[in-house]
């Protein structure tokens, strides 16, 4: 009898220490987590006090107020190269900063009765069917009571946003419905980062200076290797005259809003640290020093 009693209490200890140890152990697993959320909120606020600094610093760099004061797209353009790529670190962060122009690419909002067939148009030189633009543009177009969309894509994504597009994910989505429903993998030849700039602004311009490749065809509706050479060129175009465009491309251009001066910077931030990474991105216009349109991933 005596040995059973010591058997069961000694049963009894081993299951007290098992519980002790798992208890023990889901505690410390809650401390990792507590700490890393700490970490984590730590990393985030950080990288806010970067972008709090770097606003500071664009309102105040003299080269920045000499671009300004100049006024002028060989100034801005000087400007915009050197400041392309900035690397540095700051009290443990790893950052990069990418300076370039806000104004290159094309924002779908901005397709209209003016200038859809000359988007339907490039499109087609890619073998894209005229419907893809005409989802685009149901995307463009906001809630219809009436629900005269053109295509079914709110049929299958309801929730999906439909006064701009909004994001890069955004398009993806709408992608992914055309080459589902058309089954049409031909949006695969287009590089979508070097056309289109996401933006509620649908009276923003392009600035010739800084286009790409990808949006001077669509603008003129010339060939790859003869949009390649206008965008090259760009940096010191300030009049027409500078494009040297024959009349069917000069023509087609003035279907699209563009300038030859627009003082507005993409500018990118990526910080890092112990395996975090958070990248913000912001417009930010030198003439009024103000900072618009941020987005913030971690």
């Amino acid at each position: 009898m005596k040995n059973s009693h010591s058997g069961i209490a000694l049963l009894i200890t081993v299951m007290f220490v098992i519980v002790i140890t798992v208890a023990i152990g889901y505690g410390l697993k809650q401390v990792n987590h507590a700490a890393k959320a700490v970490n984590k909120e730590n990393f985030i606020y950080q990288s806010n006090i970067i972008v709090e600094d770097l606003l500071h610093i664009l309102k105040n760099a003299p080269q920045i107020k000499a671009a300004v004061d100049v006024n002028t797209s060989e100034a801005l353009f000087l400007l915009i190269s050197q400041a392309a790529f900035i690397p540095f670190s700051s009290h443990g962060l790893e950052v990069t900063l990418k300076i370039k122009s806000a104004r290159a690419k094309f924002n779908p909002a901005m397709i209209d009765a003016n200038n859809t067939d000359l988007v339907k148009l490039f499109m087609n030189r890619y073998n894209i069917n005229n419907e893809y633009v005409d989802i685009l543009q149901d995307n463009i177009s906001g809630i219809k009571e009436d629900n005269s969309y053109n295509s079914t894509i709110f049929d299958e994504h309801p929730s999906l946003f439909r006064d701009y597009i909004a994001s890069s994910d955004h398009l993806r989505i709408i992608n992914d419905f055309y080459m589902r429903e058309y089954n049409d993998n031909a949006l695969s030849k287009i590089e979508w980062n070097n056309l289109f700039y996401y933006s509620d602004d649908r009276n923003m311009s392009i600035d010739l200076n800084y286009a790409t490749p990808e949006v001077w065809e669509m603008l003129t509706g010339t060939t790859k290797e003869r949009a390649e050479a206008l965008s090259a060129g760009g940096g010191f175009y300030t009049a027409p005259e500078d494009l040297a465009l024959n009349d069917e491309e000069l023509e087609n251009l003035n279907h699209f809003k563009i300038s030859y001066y627009e003082p507005i910077l993409d500018v990118e931030v990526e910080v890092r640290k112990n395996g975090l990474l958070s990248n913000i991105h912001f417009e930010y216009d030198i003439s009024k020093k103000k900072g618009s349109n941020f987005v913030f991933k971690i």
